[in-house]
């Protein structure tokens, strides 16, 4: 009878051992990718660091003269304003030109104000965070601003959506950056053509082969963008925009990884009964 019992504890102990074989290797295989993961974050991080110390100082230095600048220009145009020219259109003329040269200056210190905040070390602050709610709210907040470029704004949000360790300040503002890009790009839309604005959350669940991941979309019904300048928008500086600056979208995908999440892009520029318009998807990996 003890034999028995002993031989059927054994046949218990390795039927259960190769049940869990198969989970076992299935969570040293989603340990080990996320290992990797955050090797390359790591040596990434390490790599804007230099980047960021390097370039900051000489952005700083560019950025002392040009606030000088910008106050003589300012004083410039107020004494032009004052001064009693016998040719009115004369001083007219100049006073175009001085306030010309003023947004100018005004356009490379914003541009300016991008670089340093695109370049400068991400300080995150992570906080349980439901990603609905960050939706919902940052909606509310740009809704005002689609609606006066006669964009329709809606949101679908994933109930089972859950609270994730993010900092909701850098998340927003990369969320903010896809959503001004999209609704600049929908005013490149052919006139009476509908203006579409989604926001989306959903949840992907983790498998064998990749660890699960919460999602934020941002999708628009603009002309979409070419194949070959897909693969470059979130290269620093590529800008399909007049005016554009092109860091609003590598500074959404540096906040995005420094939280060990992807950002990815799908776009049509239509054609062949295919609708035009750009999706952008943000993922952050789920809690553990």
């Amino acid at each position: 009878m003890l034999i028995g019992f002993v031989l059927g504890s054994v046949a218990t102990a390795s039927l259960a051992a190769i049940i869990a074989a198969p989970l076992l290797r299935a969570r040293r295989k989603r340990l080990m990718l996320r290992a990797r993961d955050a090797e390359r974050r790591a040596a990434r991080a390490e790599r804007m660091a230099e980047i960021g110390a390097m370039t900051g100082g000489l952005a700083h230095e560019i950025k002392n003269p040009l606030s000088t600048i910008g106050l003589n220009v300012q004083l410039v145009t107020e004494g032009l304003a004052d001064l009693a020219v016998e040719d009115p259109a004369e001083r007219d003329r100049l006073l175009r030109r001085v306030e010309s040269l003023g947004r100018e200056v005004e356009r490379l210190r914003q541009v300016l104000t991008e670089f340093l905040e695109f370049a400068g070390a991400l300080h995150l602050e992570p906080a349980p965070t439901d990603l609905n709610e960050l939706t919902e709210g940052l909606a509310d907040f740009f809704m005002a601003q689609a609606r006066s470029a006669g964009v329709r704004l809606d949101v679908a949000l994933d109930p089972t959506a859950p609270v994730a360790m993010l900092d909701a300040n850098h998340v927003k503002q990369a969320t903010l950056n896809l959503l001004i890009n999209a609704t600049q790009a929908m005013a490149r839309s052919p006139e009476n053509t509908p203006k579409r604005l989604i926001m989306r959350t959903s949840v992907v669940a983790p498998d064998d082969d990749e660890a699960g991941h919460a999602e934020l979309w941002v999708e628009d019904s603009g002309p979409g963008i070419a194949a070959d300048a897909v693969e470059r928008v979130f290269t620093p500086y590529f800008t399909t925009k007049p005016g554009g600056s092109g860091l609003g979208l590598p500074l959404a995908r540096r906040i995005v990884e420094a939280h060990g999440g992807s950002i990815d892009i799908v776009s049509s520029t239509g054609g062949d009964g295919e609708p035009s318009g750009t999706r952008i998807v943000m993922r952050f990996p789920l809690p553990a």
